[in-house]
């Protein structure tokens, strides 16, 4: 997901914004346009987190995981939050909505 994405994402549940972010793993793509340098930050892995509602929404691969309640999949998120739980907050490893350790 590009860093730069996050000015427009609500949390699908309560429409919440801004959402915050916990970068887990990053990439930094540097590129010339009219000739100009610039950079671009990636998130290639990390938590979406609305504050109102708790919920977070993981990024995986580059991709927000950002579904509702009920087409989540409860063991995947689990074993997102066991993979990552050094690197996650505490508030979203044992109070994060809809599951947490």
């Amino acid at each position: 997901m590009k860093k730069s994405m996050l000015d427009i994402l609500a949390c699908p549940i309560d429409k919440h914004y801004p959402l915050e972010l916990f970068e887990i793993n990053i990439k930094k793509y540097d590129y010339n346009k009219n000739n100009h340098n610039n950079s671009e930050i990636v998130i290639s892995e990390g938590i979406l987190f609305c504050t109102k509602c708790s919920r977070y929404y993981p990024i995986i691969e580059e991709i927000p995981v950002m579904l509702p309640d009920e087409l989540r999949e409860k063991q995947t998120d689990i074993d997102f939050l066991q993979q990552w739980s050094d690197k996650i907050p505490e508030k979203v490893i044992k109070h994060g909505n809809p599951w947490h350790l």
